[in-house]
């Protein structure tokens, strides 16, 4: 029997339906994932205004001496760490830990700088421990460092004798100088003077006009001008020292300062090696599609991306790509990592390493976190840093003549 007339009309409208909800599916999910991609993307680039507080408080033992916290991957870090609760408003240090159950970690209460640890329910643990360089007993000196955009306070940490040698210390993204005092006895044991510096968008420097991270491609100006104080006032030989975005900044410095003779080695902790592998990484760790990932290269990389992100120039990825790079760096280098770093993934550090076995040294942990490393095994992590600075001929007596000079 043959089709009918009205049967054919029917099946058209039919099919013209299905077409229409199936196209109309494919914009919304299209929508979604260009949404998803923007949302991350302004993350990315704009600086947080408060942390989350990620850990909820179960009990406090002032008394005694304990808090009980719930059961998590940073709750479970061995060793001593900052921790901050009531948003920001409170700061304590949490040592080591007593005791723990499948849903509770108790810990030792070093101490608490401010708050009313007691009122707690939720907190932050942070690789941060000093929150001022006087903590450390040192002599220090508070400084301006002359950037483009205006003053930016730096500690100054002299060495305990005269010294040609400077270590310039550069933090991560959305946090601010003090996370990088850890460092500063291991260097000064060393015979190095310490800078500790602020940069643009870190809530201390000046921001930048569109107030927006460029993720190492501008900070890295600030950094420069740091390394020009350190020449001005004597350095001969300059360690940089960047803690993850922070590596990526002294990366930057490195291959593109016209100071960069002075620099004898690089330290990084924690890097961001790759930007392209870290966003990734983190748009899989939040089970987004892959596409969205793509969107926010694409956001934050191209010139008309920044209509929507609030950024003033687009970012170039592939400078900051030192995998793909490798070959344009000279100098030594001695990267940290840990392989479960929930921030920035271990890989693309592993990647550098295995390209130039030449100039790198790759200390890796596998259950120290991200820039905890300090935290979690500060004798290992110490030695690693004195060793390496020993094997450069950087400690005890005057430096030999810089191999790059």
């Amino acid at each position: 029997m043959g089709v009918t007339r009205r049967h054919a009309d029917r099946g058209n409208r039919w099919w013209g339906i299905t077409l229409l909800a199936t196209g109309g599916l494919a914009a919304v999910t299209a929508f979604a994932i260009a949404s998803l991609a923007l949302v991350v993307a302004r993350t990315v680039v704009t600086p947080p205004r408060r942390r989350a507080e990620s850990t909820r408080v179960i009990a406090v033992d002032v008394a005694g001496g304990t808090i009980t916290l719930e059961s998590n991957v940073d709750s479970r870090l061995r060793g001593d760490y900052g921790f901050w609760f009531a948003r920001g408003d409170g700061y304590a240090r949490i040592g080591d830990i007593l005791t723990s159950t499948a849903l509770t970690v108790t810990r030792q209460i070093k101490d608490v700088e401010f708050g009313d640890l007691s009122l707690a329910t939720r907190g932050r643990l942070t690789g941060w421990f000093y929150l001022d360089p006087q903590e450390l007993e040192f002599p220090f000196e508070n400084i301006e460092l002359e950037t483009e955009l205006g003053p930016a306070p730096a500690w100054l940490i002299p060495a305990e004798d005269d010294t040609s040698r400077w270590v310039i210390q550069v933090h991560g993204r959305a946090v601010r100088r003090q996370e990088t005092l850890r460092a500063v006895p291991v260097f000064r044991a060393a015979g190095f003077t310490s800078l500790v510096v602020s940069y643009r968008n870190d809530g201390d420097a000046p921001a930048s006009v569109d107030g927006r991270y460029a993720l190492g491609d501008t900070e890295w100006r600030d950094v420069d001008v740091a390394v020009k104080y350190a020449i001005d006032n004597g350095a001969t030989d300059v360690v940089l020292m960047g803690w993850s975005m922070g590596g990526a900044t002294v990366l930057q410095e490195l291959t593109r300062s016209e100071h960069s003779a002075v620099i004898r080695g690089v330290v990084l902790e924690s890097p961001v090696i790759d930007w392209v592998t870290a966003l990734r990484f983190q748009v899989e760790l939040r089970r987004l599609p892959v596409s969205v990932g793509d969107g926010v290269l694409s956001i934050i990389g191209r010139s008309w991306g920044r209509w929507l992100t609030g950024q003033g120039m687009p970012i170039d990825l592939p400078r900051l790509d030192f995998v793909a790079r490798a070959g344009d760096l000279d100098a030594p280098i001695l990267l940290m990592h840990s392989d479960d770093d929930g921030f920035v993934p271990v890989t693309a550090s592993r990647a550098l390493a295995a390209a130039r076995p030449d100039i790198v040294r790759f200390e890796a942990f596998s259950l120290a976190g991200h820039v905890k490393l300090w935290n979690y095994d500060r004798v290992r992590w110490t030695e690693a840093i004195r060793s390496w600075l020993s094997d450069l001929g950087l400690t005890g007596g005057p430096a030999e003549p810089s191999a790059r000079s």
